[in-house]
């Protein structure tokens, strides 16, 4: 598996199914070094520096699983694909709205330890051609001797090109981080810059994301038909759901000292009093 040489074997990829503009305010308040590009049809590609696991010692699935998480939630109707790796395993999480996330994953040799109903929800919230698509992604849920995971991973990703993704020339899981960030860069893709990391930043961050994080939902929102969502009494709604999901999950993180949970449940928070109180301002 291409994961397990050079010294920090560890990376992933983010595909989001939307463009750019849509995906780039909501990935500037993870605070994350970031690079964004287009990845096909309707579909963007972020890649992670990796600080997090490669120097905070969290295991790189719990860190891109709150991100996703948190990617997903202000793009509602729009998911989040965490694609990751490291020297022991591979897998993937699908993180769509309020919905509990959903996961595979693969010893690094390519043995399944997944479920396969996991698949099955995978393609049917992605809403992939249920025949097609489906008998595709059936092969990897199996044993296969030929099959590492660094192959199960590019797998999914050929599944998906049916779906409109298109990564870019040389963008492939089971590289290291930073040769991803090199590939990326070369591609032309664009730097988002990000001010403190995860968990020891998380509780301060809430203060400091009131402008930001409305910016991040106008410009996202408004001009979607996400827009009723922005006032009156499903923005009460969503906004009232939104803390009651964020404060524990904030809560959690920062008692385990997982840095994409905290942040995960920061912008939950966030987003949902910011969203109520833009509703209370309106209806002054």
């Amino acid at each position: 598996m291409n994961a397990t040489s050079g010294p920090h074997p560890a990376g992933a990829l983010l595909l989001c199914r939307a463009e750019p503009p849509a995906v780039r305010p909501p990935a500037q308040l993870l605070r994350e070094r970031l690079l964004l590009a287009p990845a096909g049809d309707d579909w963007s590609v972020l890649v992670p520096e990796g600080t997090p696991w490669l120097h905070g010692g969290e295991p790189v699935e719990q860190v891109v699983t709150g991100w996703a998480t948190a990617l997903a939630v202000p793009a509602a109707g729009r998911p989040v694909v965490a694609l990751w790796w490291d020297r022991d395993r591979a897998g993937l999480t699908l993180a769509a709205g309020f919905r509990r996330t959903v996961g595979y994953t693969w010893l690094a040799d390519g043995t399944p330890v997944g479920e396969d109903e996991a698949m099955r929800t995978f393609a049917a919230r992605l809403a992939l051609d249920p025949v097609l698509d489906v008998q595709a992604l059936e092969p990897l849920t199996r044993p296969d001797p030929d099959a590492d995971a660094h192959s199960r991973l590019l797998g999914v990703v050929a599944v998906l090109g049916r779906a409109g993704l298109a990564l870019p020339t040389g963008l492939a899981p089971g590289e290291s981080a930073e040769r991803l960030r090199s590939v990326a860069l070369a591609e032309g893709a664009e730097q988002l810059e990000g001010s403190g990391s995860g968990v020891s930043a998380a509780g301060t961050q809430l203060k400091a994301w009131g402008m930001d994080a409305v910016r991040a939902e106008l410009d996202v929102v408004e001009g979607s038909p996400l827009g009723p969502y922005l006032r009156g009494p499903r923005a009460r709604l969503l906004g009232g759901a939104q803390l009651v999901a964020g404060v524990p999950l904030l809560l959690w993180g920062l008692g385990r000292r997982s840095g994409g949970w905290a942040t995960a449940g920061a912008l939950l928070v966030a987003h949902g009093a910011l969203g109520l109180v833009y509703d209370r301002l309106r209806e002054g």
